[in-house]
């Protein structure tokens, strides 16, 4: 199969889908002419040879901030930035971005466990000092 330059910059970048990264690494282990392409490519970009589609790949200017993603989370965006990093996730298939999303989901998980844990705490040492209420 033959991929484009864009394809091969964005392997180099480790910012494909996993299934188009392993295809392109299982084609690099039959196709002599494609390992030469890359390399090619990657000799170009170490000597500063840059297009304006790899500085927007490199520098990840489509994707949105930690900020914006743990907002996402909380379901605190407008519906156009809540929709754009739904399509940038699912249908762009950021791993950087889907990396930052699972690394948020799991710091909310144990701060809602910290959380009930305090609480439990909390009750467990006032439960004795507590006065009944008559009505």
């Amino acid at each position: 199969m033959k991929y484009s330059t864009s394809e091969l910059s964005a392997y180099l970048d480790e910012a494909l889908p996993v299934d188009a990264m392993a295809a392109i690494e299982m084609a690099l282990r039959g196709d002599a002419g494609l390992i030469e392409q890359l390399a090619e490519l990657s000799a170009r970009r170490d000597a500063g040879v840059h297009s304006l589609g790899e500085i927007w790949r490199r520098h990840r200017l489509s994707c949105p901030s930690r900020e914006q993603l743990g907002s996402h989370l909380l379901g605190v965006l407008s519906d156009e930035e809540s929709d754009y990093i739904t399509f940038h996730l699912v249908e762009i298939g950021c791993r950087y971005c889907t990396a930052n999303v699972e690394d948020l989901k799991r710091q909310q998980a144990e701060v809602a466990e910290r959380a009930a844990i305090r609480r439990h705490r909390y009750f467990q040492s006032s439960a004795g000092h507590l006065r009944a209420v008559k009505a």
